[in-house]
């Protein structure tokens, strides 16, 4: 099979650059997913996630691990990450975060040309159809519908009210630039009639509606095993149906394009042999294009979680009024796309800074109306609410490697969490600071119970103690593809492999720093920046 694009990865990126390529009726576009169709009742009601994200059983769920990380008690952490059309917005919280200006002009200042504030805005905007319609900073005719919550629990408002009697200003838009405050979050959800309440995945904005496009081909259960080359050309892409049996060849007469993420996209280069000579002859794979930074800058978010019990039942729970409850939300979900079902879990944000004298916030909280343990694969009896804290710009770096030359083995995972001494002084004071709002008069009606023991902690090595015990990932590793100049980028400001012909890398692993928020809308972003300097080129 022959076409001018073929672009691996069917996820937030792949999806927006499989509908841009195909505008064009003369240019063949085929994109391949490891994952399902990603259209299923557990995708469209957002609900669902609850269901997918522990990946046990893994639900369009690729339910990576780590390897050991000594930062949190040599614990193993769990990376969840989407495995269908859409990736993994058919499988998070749907929230619509851009991050800070400051973060892309720190972009541009590493030497990555046309990615600060200003240059990227136009970006967010061409992809975004806002519920509250176009202005100076918002989209309102893009694919991707972006809403306010539908039916915010009244436990969500006393949070934010909570916050504001510690004198955080209360936030309307969290993707003006400047995140500082405490608000709801608005999110990639459907809000025109016929799907009103539905999550509206990448999937759903840019793929679902062109799929019968003559020239757009779409592989789902396609999962890439090596790229193809003549000279430094990359030339194709090799796949296996279901993982299994024999190998597929497409062929791409312009350009490969991947887009698997900062956990596959690396890996899918090593196996090829791009990357770390050290990294890829240890596992007997022969160096095509010795690239080091492959694999490296792996960046996420840690994150702490607090949680208490409650007598409330208007929250996610396990008891049978609680069930009761659910099931009617169910049914009104079904008939107007407004309930519960369709909350996004984390409804109340908050964006802070541990001093006044940085430049933006460097805390994020998300506060959840359920009580979350370790991602949700424990369940305890009862109800509760939780307030999950991470650090925005983490210090720490780590890396993904090859853990064999078998492309369909899962690789070396390490976060490196907490390698840096800094992150865990910053998350002490962050989770300090969470803890004073959710101590606050507003919520009182709602506190029963502490949970995790820590009503006990006092000093920074209490904090440090539940800290190491318990955070892990609040599901945004990047970088590990990094854009940039320096001798460690992997792909330039156009994100083409560096040394490599028809050759780009377009998802979450080009950014050379993580940006101060969720990363989906802003990988949607790449992928539309990336569509328009893909068609400059073919001219």
């Amino acid at each position: 099979m022959k076409f001018d694009y073929v672009i691996v990865g069917g996820g937030s990126a792949g999806c927006v650059l499989a509908n841009r390529l195909s505008e064009d009726p003369s240019t063949s576009v085929c994109l391949l997913e490891a994952g399902g169709r990603g259209n299923s009742l557990l995708v469209r009601m957002p609900a669902g996630a609850v269901l997918m994200t522990p990946g046990k059983p893994p639900i369009n769920n690729w339910s990576f691990d780590t390897v050991s990380q000594p930062g949190l008690n040599d614990r193993k952490g769990y990376q969840p990450r989407g495995k269908a059309l859409g990736g993994s917005s058919a499988i998070n919280a749907m929230l619509y975060v851009r991050g800070q200006q400051q973060d892309y002009d720190e972009w541009a200042n590493l030497g990555c040309e046309g990615w600060d504030w200003d240059s990227v805005l136009p970006y967010f905007q061409k992809s975004e159809n806002n519920e509250r319609g176009a202005d100076d900073m918002h989209g309102g005719s893009g694919p991707l519908q972006v809403s306010d919550q539908k039916e915010e629990r009244p436990i969500t408002r006393d949070f934010i009210e909570a916050a504001k009697q510690l004198q955080h200003r209360e936030v309307d838009d969290f993707n003006r630039g400047d995140n500082e405050g405490v608000g709801l979050y608005q999110v990639t959800q459907f809000h025109d009639k016929a799907k009103n309440g539905e999550r509206c995945s990448a999937a759903a904005a840019y793929l679902f509606p062109i799929m019968d496009r003559p020239n757009l081909t779409v592989v789902t259960g396609a999962q890439a095993t090596e790229l193809t080359f003549d000279g430094d050309r990359a030339t194709g892409v090799v796949y296996k149906k279901g993982g299994k049996g024999d190998d597929i060849l497409v062929t791409a007469n312009r350009e490969v394009l991947l887009c698997s993420g900062a956990l596959k996209t690396p890996q899918l280069l090593q196996v090829s042999g791009i990357g770390d000579p050290e990294d890829l002859t240890k596992h007997g794979i022969a160096v095509r294009h010795a690239l080091p930074g492959v694999g490296k800058n792996l960046q996420d978010h840690l994150d702490f979680i607090l949680a208490y019990k409650t007598k409330d039942t208007d929250n996610f729970g396990v008891s049978l009024k609680g069930g009761v409850h659910i099931l009617r939300h169910v049914t009104r979900w079904f008939k107007s796309g407004v309930s519960m079902a369709a909350t996004p879990f984390a409804e109340g944000a908050a964006f802070f800074k541990t001093s006044p004298d940085l430049d933006r916030p460097d805390i994020q909280l998300h506060f959840v109306i359920a009580e979350v343990e370790d991602h949700a694969r424990k369940l305890n009896t009862g109800h509760g609410f939780s307030c999950h804290i991470c650090k925005l710009r983490p210090e720490s770096r780590g890396s993904v490697a090859l853990s064999s030359a078998d492309p369909l083995a899962v690789p070396e995972i390490d976060p490196a969490f907490l390698a840096d001494r800094r992150d865990l002084d910053t998350l002490i004071k962050g989770a300090r600071m969470a803890r004073e709002i959710l101590e606050a008069p507003a919520l009182a009606k709602y506190r029963h119970q502490e949970l995790f023991g820590t009503e006990t902690a006092k000093t920074d090595a209490d904090w440090e103690a539940h800290i190491r015990e318990r955070a892990d990932t609040i599901y945004h590793p990047v970088g590990t593809c990094k854009m940039g100049v320096d001798d460690m980028a992997v792909v330039d400001p156009e994100l083409r492999v560096r040394g490599l012909q028809g050759l780009r890398v377009v998802d979450a692993s080009i950014m050379p720093n993580l940006v101060s928020g969720n990363t989906n809308a802003p990988t949607m972003m790449i992928a539309e920046k990336a569509a328009d300097m893909i068609k400059a080129a073919a001219r």
